[in-house]
């Protein structure tokens, strides 16, 4: 994990799309979208139906690394707001234990707007952290500290013909939006109109590396072009 600030407080970004908080303790994550492969399948799209299980192994692996004993999951928890009660029993069992063990917080989606909770947890439709708001989509008015998901952004590089996507937070001033957690997300390159609309220009990118994040301007005369 790499240390960086944002708002007056200090993180430490997991170069696997999630994002702890040390003093709060907290690990925050985006757009698990558990259930996906399900929804899918219901509509005749067959998908390996293990989605959800791996979704959730990966985060319980990262609350036992950091040692984290709260948790907010920024919106889009699940691809649908029925997908709770399709959770099959291993990964079911796992987010229970996860729930228990835990002050988890189900933070509202676009895809999860009704939620019952079933397993587990809080459900608000967002929630202000030490001045901090915490919410699915970003509002552009809104000019207060405030994290969110919803557009899964990925950085797009391009060179020598090849062209490599790696999942990145955008990051202005004040505004922070995560990368997708889930397994079978995909993902909106970083410098779309849709998320320029809501960030501003000065916004970038940011990638976690092992040593060091790493910063790519998005807009105006010092961005990253292909």
């Amino acid at each position: 994990m790499v240390p960086f600030s944002f708002a007056q407080h200090d993180f430490l970004a997991h170069q696997d799309a999630a994002l702890y908080w040390p003093l709060q303790n907290a690990l925050l994550v985006a757009d698990l979208h558990l259930e996906k492969a399900s929804w899918y399948a219901a509509g005749g799209q067959m998908l390996p139906p293990y989605d959800s299980r791996a979704t959730l192994e990966r985060l319980a692996a990262i609350i036992a690394e950091t040692g984290a004993r709260r948790v907010y999951c920024l919106g889009d928890n699940f691809h649908d707001s029925a997908g709770e009660n399709r959770l099959e029993i291993g990964a079911a069992t796992l987010l229970q234990a996860l729930t228990a063990r835990t002050d988890w917080h189900w933070i509202n989606g676009n895809h999860d707007a009704v939620l019952d909770g079933r397993w587990g947890g809080k459900v608000v439709p967002e929630i202000q952290v030490d001045g901090v708001m915490l919410r699915h989509a970003a509002e552009r008015h809104f000019t207060a500290p405030e994290m969110s998901g919803h557009y899964h952004p990925k950085l797009r590089l391009r060179g020598r013909g090849r062209s490599v996507a790696r999942r990145c937070y955008v990051a202005s001033e004040s505004k922070l939006i995560f990368p997708a957690f889930g397994a079978l997300t995909g993902g909106l390159d970083a410098d779309a109109d849709a998320i320029r609309q809501v960030v501003g220009e000065t916004a970038c990118a940011l990638v976690p590396h092992p040593e060091k994040l790493l910063k790519f301007p998005l807009f105006g005369a010092n961005a990253l072009t292909g």
